[in-house]
């Protein structure tokens, strides 16, 4: 498995662990009450400071035990990270556009910064999933 195959694997995980204990922190949080008066923002920052620290520290473990040995990135991993980004990206475009919507709509931070948190979420996750599928299947030449 390349390094940049186990890297992608480790975003995948850690992002979709950090993205539901956020839920669940949040849902717990609002203990049946509106979702708008739940406070967020510190939680917020926290899953995503723990997620970028994890992250980083469990690739530089993996990079260590499997010994990187110098192997650099070839043209395969150079396409597959490019089709990964540009798949991701719309995601994250949609949702800033959903953003701009609600804050011209004048609705809650809490919505705004969800809308916003969502899109950095769903694309990573995408992306994440597009990397692995393509380590996996193998890059169409189209």
């Amino acid at each position: 498995m390349a390094q940049e195959e186990k890297v992608a694997w480790i975003g995948l995980v850690v992002g979709l662990v950090t993205g539901v204990v956020y839920t669940a922190v949040l849902l717990s949080r609002a203990a049946g009450g509106p979702l708008v008066e739940t406070p967020y923002v510190d939680a917020m920052l926290w899953s995503v400071g723990i997620g970028v620290i994890v992250t980083a520290v469990v690739t530089i473990v993996v990079a260590v035990l499997t010994r990187r040995d110098g192997h650099g990135t070839d043209v395969r991993d150079r396409q597959i990270s490019a089709r990964a980004e540009h798949t991701a990206r719309a995601v994250l475009v949609v949702a800033g556009l959903g953003a701009l919507v609600l804050a011209m709509l004048e609705a809650d931070h809490f919505w705004i910064a969800h809308a916003l948190f969502a899109g950095f979420y769903l694309s990573a996750v995408l992306e994440g999933i597009t990397k692995v599928a393509l380590y996996r299947g193998g890059v169409p030449s189209w």
